[in-house]
Order: C-alpha cells, then sequence, then structure tokens
C-alpha cells in the first residue's frame, strides 16, 4: 500500500490506480534471467532464449531501433504488445541496421552511438557509448545478509502464479543525476523520487501527483531510457535503496529503449523520431491569453473586456471563456448558454475583428443532467461498469454532479463528440482548451474490450488527438490547450500545468515542473498565470506574470479575476510591461520555438540542456534559458531576492544595467517589482519586434537586431516565410552584419562595453542605435 500520512486527510479520487500486490514475509515470486542462450541473429539484433531463477524460460530480443538506440524485450512471446496499445501505439520503432557478434560466452549488438555487450552465464547486460565509456548497466540484484532480495532485477514478478509485473533494474552510481519522467513538480533531479507513470488530477501541481506522465528519463551520463507501456509504471530513482534505478512494469511484457546522448537535446532528438516531432502551434498562440476565469460569465462580459483590453493597451491575442460559456450543471454537453450568450456568433465576428481569436473550455465527461445524456448512453458512447452498466464517476470529487465519461475506443462516439464541436468551429471559435481526461476507473471497460487500467494514460492522447483533428478540419490547425498527456504527448500543444494554487510556493513548484515536462520532451508549456486556486497577492500576480511573460506560452487564468485593472494600479502597470516585453521578444520567441519543433529540445531550457558538462546544472531547477541566448530567473519569494546561477561557459549580461558577468558562479540579486533576474548571454544577437499589442499574420515586419557586446557570431531567424541567416563580424571598431534570407533587419542595436563605433548592415552603413530599456519605469 502507498504510505499515507496518519492524522492528515488523504485525498483520493475515483480514477486512483489500484495497487500492486504485497509479498509477504519470506515471500520471494521473482523469476529473475539467470544465464541465456542465443536463438538466432540477423540484421538488427539478436534473440535469446533466457533461463529464469525459479526454472522458467522467456525470451529476451536486444536490437537497434534506430541510429544510437538499442531496444530490450523480455516475454513469454515476442508477439506480445503494451495492453495499452489496443488504443493507440506509444512508440513507432524502425527496423534499423546493427552490427551483431557472438563470442565465447557473450553478444554484443551495435548501434552505432550506443553498444549493448551481453554476457551469457551469468547474464548480465551493459551499455557503452561508441567510444567504450560505460553509460548504463543492469544490477544484477541486491541481497542482504540473511538472502532476501532488496531489489528487482531483470525479470519477472508473480502473486498466487500469476504474472503481474515485469522488472528491470540499473546501477546508480552516487553520483548520478536523473531528470525527465513528465511534468513533475518535484525537485528536477529525481534521484531519491519514486515516480508513477498515472495521470491524476493532481489537486493543485505542490505533490508528485502529475496531469502528465511521461516514462522517460534522462542521465548525466549520456544517455535516457523510456519505456513503451500506458500502463502503471513505475521508476524508483534510488529511492529504495540509492545505487539502484528499479523499473517496474505491470503489463503483457518489458520493452524499453536505451537511448544515447551525450546531450539531452540529442537524447530528445532520438526520441521525437520513436514518438512524434512536436507540433508547433500557430504564431498567434504566442501572444497573451487572458481567461474569463471560473466563474459566471456572460457575452456582455466578454465584449467589455474585450474593449478594455485594447483600450488600455494591454497585448493579447486569445481570449479564454471557461466553463460558464455552457450551462452550468450540464458541462460539458458543448452548447452556448443562449441566455448569457444570445449571438455567439455575431460575438466571435465582433472579437476576431478586434484582432480575438477565442478558446473555449470543454472536456471529455458528460454530465447525467444534460439532456444529451438519456440518448448518448443508449447508444453506448461512454465507458461501461463491469455490469455493462453506464460508468458514472464523480469526476469533480463531488463539487459538481457526477459524470459519464465519453468512450474514445467506440467510433461513433468519436464521431457524435466531434459532431458537437465541429459547430463551434464553424461559428468562429479558434481553439479548445481539453481540460481533465484524468478520469478514466481502473474498472471501466471500453467499447474495445480495454479496461480502465489499460486505457487511463492513453486516454488523454486520444481525447486531444480527437480534438485536435476536428479542430485541423475546420480551423486548419491542429492546437488544443491540454491539461493531461502521456508518452507522444508533444504532438498536442499546447500544455499547461492545471489548477495549481494562487501561492509562492505553488510559483516555485510549478516552474519545477515546466522544466520537467521540457525535459521530457514537451516544448510548448504554459501555466496558469496568478495561479488558479485562490486570489493572488498584488505582488504575486505581478511576479507570476513576469514569469508567464517569459514562458514558452502565456496565459492568466483563476478562480478569480486575473485581468489586469482588477488589481492596483501599480500592479497593472508592472503586469502590461511584462507582457509587453515579450511582445517585443516574439521574434526571438518563435524563432526558439521553430527550433524545438524541429529538435525536441525545450523552448524553456532547464540548464542541462546547454551545459551537461556542468555537474551544478542538474540540481538548479528554478531558473532556465529561454531559447539559447536568455537566462530567466523568476521571483518565487515576496522579498524580492534570490540567487541566480549563471551558466558555465559563457559571460552574461543583466539585461537592465548592462553590467557583465562572468559563467559558472552565482549572483545574490534583489530586484524592484517592475522587473525579474533577466540576463543575455555575452555575444548573442536577438532579434526584437516593434512594440504592439497583437501579433499580426504573415511575417514580421520592423525587426530590429541587438547585439549583445559587438562581437562576431551568428544566428538562425526563423519566421513563416522562411529562415535568414544573420552572421556578425567585429573589425576594430566596426561590426558587419549580414543578413541572409526574407526577414528585412531595420537596424541594429549595440549594447556593451567597448562597443563599435560603427555598423554595416548588409554592407550599408547603420547608425549605432541606443538600446531601448527593457524595463522602463
Amino acid at each position: 500500500m502507498p504510505y499515507r500520512p496518519p492524522l492528515v486527510p488523504y485525498e483520493t479520487f475515483v480514477a486512483d490506480p489500484p495497487d500492486l500486490p504485497v509479498r509477504g514475509p519470506g515471500e520471494q515470486g521473482a523469476a529473475v534471467v539467470a544465464r541465456a542462450t542465443v536463438a538466432g541473429t540477423d540484421p538488427h539484433g539478436v534473440t535469446l532464449t533466457a533461463a529464469t531463477s525459479d526454472g522458467g524460460i522467456l525470451t529476451v530480443r536486444v536490437e537497434a531501433a534506430g541510429e544510437g538506440v538499442i531496444r530490450v524485450r523480455l516475454a513469454e512471446d515476442l508477439a506480445a504488445r503494451s495492453r495499452s496499445a489496443r488504443a493507440l501505439p506509444l512508440v513507432h520503432p524502425a527496423a534499423h541496421p546493427a552490427v551483431v557478434a557472438v563470442g565465447e560466452g557473450s553478444v554484443t549488438v551495435d548501434a552505432g552511438a550506443v553498444i549493448a555487450e551481453i554476457t551469457l552465464d551469468p547474464w548480465r547486460m551493459r551499455f557503452r557509448a561508441a567510444d567504450g565509456q560505460l553509460l548504463v548497466e543492469q544490477d544484477s540484484g541486491t541481497t542482504d545478509i540473511s538472502g532476501r532480495r532488496r531489489t528487482l532485477p531483470f525479470g519477472r514478478s508473480t502473486a498466487d502464479g500469476v504474472p503481474v509485473a515485469w522488472h528491470e533494474s540499473f546501477v546508480a552510481p552516487g553520483d548520478e543525476h536523473f531528470v525527465g519522467l513528465g511534468e513533475k513538480f518535484t525537485p528536477l533531479d529525481k534521484r531519491g523520487q519514486r515516480a508513477l507513470m498515472w495521470n491524476f488530477d493532481a489537486f493543485g501541481g505542490e505533490s508528485d501527483r502529475s496531469h502528465k506522465n511521461v516514462p522517460l528519463y534522462l542521465s548525466d551520463r549520456g544517455y535516457g531510457v523510456l519505456v513503451d507501456s500506458g500502463l502503471p509504471v513505475e521508476f524508483d530513482i534510488c529511492q529504495s535503496t540509492h545505487s539502484s534505478v528499479q523499473i517496474l512494469v505491470p503489463d503483457d511484457l518489458l520493452d524499453y529503449y536505451v537511448l544515447a546522448g551525450p546531450t539531452p537535446a540529442q537524447i530528445l532528438d532520438r526520441f521525437d523520431a520513436l514518438t512524434s516531432r512536436p507540433y508547433l502551434p500557430p504564431k498567434w498562440a504566442f501572444g497573451a491569453w487572458i481567461s474569463s476565469g471560473f466563474f459566471p460569465d456572460s457575452q456582455q462580459r466578454v465584449l467589455d473586456r474585450a474593449r478594455l483590453i485594447r483600450e488600455r493597451g494591454i497585448p493579447c491575442d486569445v481570449l479564454h471563456l471557461d466553463c460558464y460559456w455552457q450551462v452550468a450543471g450540464r458541462w460539458s454537453e458543448l452548447r452556448w448558454d443562449d441566455e448569457a450568450f444570445p449571438d455567439p456568433a455575431g460575438m466571435l465576428k465582433t472579437l476576431a475583428d478586434q484582432g480575438f481569436r477565442v478558446c473555449l473550455w470543454m472536456n471529455p465527461y458528460l454530465m447525467t443532467g444534460s439532456p444529451l445524456y438519456a440518448e448518448a448512453a443508449e447508444a453506448g458512447y461512454f465507458l461501461r461498469r463491469p455490469d455493462g452498466s453506464t460508468y458514472v464517476a464523480d469526476v469533480w470529487h463531488g463539487s459538481h454532479p457526477a459524470s459519464a465519461i465519453v468512450d474514445l475506443t467506440n467510433p461513433a462516439a468519436v464521431r457524435w463528440f466531434q459532431g458537437l464541436l465541429r459547430p463551434l468551429l464553424e461559428q468562429g471559435a479558434a481553439v479548445f482548451k481539453t481540460d481533465f481526461a484524468e478520469g478514466v476507473p481502473a474498472d471501466a471497460v471500453a467499447h474495445n474490450g480495454m479496461t480502465g487500467l489499460e486505457l487511463h494514460n492513453v486516454y488523454a492522447l486520444m481525447f486531444n488527438d480527437v480534438v485536435a483533428d476536428v479542430t485541423e478540419e475546420i480551423a486548419g490547425h491542429r492546437t488544443v490547450w491540454a491539461r493531461s498527456s502521456y508518452l507522444g504527448g508533444q504532438r498536442h500543444s499546447a500544455q499547461w500545468s492545471g489548477d495549481v494554487n494562487a501561492t509562492w510556493p505553488a510559483l516555485a513548484s510549478t516552474l519545477r515542473g515546466g522544466l520537467s515536462h521540457g525535459l521530457s520532451g514537451v516544448p510548448f508549456w504554459s501555466h496558469d498565470t496568478g495561479g488558479f486556486n485562490g486570489t493572488p497577492d498584488p505582488d504575486l500576480y505581478v511576479r507570476w506574470t513576469q514569469f508567464g511573460a517569459l514562458s514558452p506560452l502565456v496565459r492568466l487564468h483563476g478562480t478569480t479575476s486575473r485581468l489586469p485593472w482588477d488589481f492596483p494600479a501599480e500592479a497593472e502597470r508592472d503586469v502590461a510591461a511584462a507582457l509587453r516585453l515579450r511582445y517585443r521578444l516574439l521574434p526571438y520567441l518563435w524563432s526558439a520555438a521553430v527550433a524545438a519543433a524541429r529538435t525536441g529540445a525545450p523552448m524553456m531550457r532547464a540548464l542541462p540542456v546547454d551545459t551537461p558538462e556542468d555537474p551544478t546544472a542538474w540540481v538548479i531547477d528554478l531558473q532556465y534559458r529561454l531559447g539559447t541566448d536568455l537566462l530567466v530567473a523568476p521571483v518565487v519569494d515576496p522579498s524580492g531576492r534570490r540567487d541566480v546561477y549563471l551558466p558555465v561557459g559563457d559571460d552574461w549580461v543583466d539585461v537592465a544595467t548592462g553590467e557583465r558577468h562572468p559563467g559558472g558562479r552565482y549572483l545574490r540579486v534583489t530586484v524592484p517589482m517592475h522587473r525579474l533576474p533577466l540576463y543575455v548571454r555575452h555575444g548573442a544577437l536577438v532579434p526584437v519586434a516593434a512594440p504592439a499589442d497583437r501579433i499580426p499574420d504573415g511575417p514580421f515586419r520592423d525587426v530590429d537586431l541587438v547585439s549583445w557586446g559587438g562581437l562576431g557570431g551568428g544566428t538562425v531567424i526563423h519566421d513563416v516565410d522562411g529562415d535568414t541567416v544573420v552572421e556578425a563580424e567585429r573589425d576594430g571598431d566596426t561590426l558587419r552584419v549580414h543578413a541572409t534570407g526574407p526577414l528585412g533587419i531595420r537596424k541594429v542595436s549595440v549594447v556593451g562595453v567597448g562597443v563599435p563605433r560603427r555598423v554595416l548592415l548588409n554592407g550599408t552603413a547603420a547608425p549605432v542605435a541606443a538600446f531601448e530599456e527593457w524595463f522602463p519605469r
């Protein structure tokens, strides 16, 4: 049983996972691979017959699944697949040539950047880099002085004679660091943690429960491990024993991949090749999203908000309407509340004319009070209980009526559900917020015969796929604003951190979640700016908006108003300034987004992405690079003080003061409310746009280039009409800037000490423009 703190209420949910069996005193039940013989080889790998410690026989397959990728399977029958694959496959390996060598008592499988070395008797497997460096090796199993097993190495376990889980263990050197595993709100380095791959309604963002799990971790030793299973896989990262990573897979086989780096970016690139490339949202999605909030709304209120946003000069591109665009108590039947919204088509047209897109909240549940419920239940559009009745579940934790859950394994139910969405898109809605989807109970039964246990995690992917499909059909893009996800979910952008609390500690844990998710292959992430649950004090609201404005995507949303004018005038001014800074940086942000979609590396880059050789980078989790050239350190304490670590390998320029600092050191700073600690890599070339309150369609215009230091260097500026390559060369007192591509650069600003006196832009003299203050007061 999981540990539950005494005397403290422990939240349970209708969709919590079942517990695995607990062994009795002295009970073993683990069949561990003891030795193996070669059954056959082929151009891709080797198949082995494995004898287990209990006298059984299993089959092992070790093969190349890509350049620098080794796939390992352990099963009774290699035709087995994860039980979740009945809904949709999660990993898409391709046959890849390998060099297979069988020696005296050993086998090697060479996939280029990673090589599997197998000792047959006794069984042992190691993974090395191409240069021979040991990446990771199996843990053969730890026993104590009385012979009791303390870890679960390569094999499987049974309970009452029935297989219940497969397992693998890897040796973990005492100073090894581990990151990833999805959107985890816990410290970035997962050493000492036990992560369960089960999508929870996380009740905030301050526990080890996650809305978005990804069974992938990365090591500072230059490799990653990916497990192909949609069931509740458990990663014991040196918690039970400090010397071992244990992986427990309650599925029909053990199926995992070792991905070579050596850098996190290279590992994520190989991960994308196996799963999917990130989907790049439209350019307008990188503007500010401002929400109605989780409280009653109306057409007139929406129009008034839009008018005030434009009148007060607050940058915004998307208006989000939360639950109350529908009839209360009948969520989510996907119909307008015609009393509160008498003319939605007219409203959407007015908003479009003002330059707004509109996002509508939705979820895959249907409250039993809806007029749609009876007919849909009769048609079999919902998940069922084992007795065949419709599964009506308390997916709202008692705060709203119980609901049925749309059965997305039923093609007829999918057509019905998309038929509810299509008219909204045709009216002019631009995008949907796909909320919830963590509520499939383990004992539910689906149309295709899957149990809820098998469907639970992958249901989030199916939900977002269904909505993305119909959105693309009508609106021409596949963007959703998603709360839950799983392996391969980077194809759904954007994702946000869920219902976090409006507190300072929650701001910090939210930041950790975003960094963890980025290291799990999801680059387009956001959060409820200001916190969701509760009302932030004005200082927290400002600090959170500064963080949001320099996140991959930004949305202001909560249970109370997050409209800037509902806070004191100084807070409104500082919030608007933070959003204006974001809009100035949009050419830089869009370039970082395009690069992220192409490579899988995150926009919001935890420090190991760029400096993996620095051990300090693997434990820093309250700051990040935004793209490669900006260093952002959100203020997470009401004092305005914090320590900032400057990454090794570069000098860094304080945006506010122009002061230059060497990397590889900490700064202790205190910043006023109107700005946050923000640094630029010395030597960077940063494109910025003219001030604006919305993102125009088409390419950027009136772009300036800021040279931080007036040094030589280069950058690539991505835009919808192509890439522009910029190269700078310092020649004495002259900086020569040459741009090749469609982007027209208006002027060049140079910041720093000892900057050049003259700038040549494509061979023509250009004025050395004064840099425009990013934090004006």
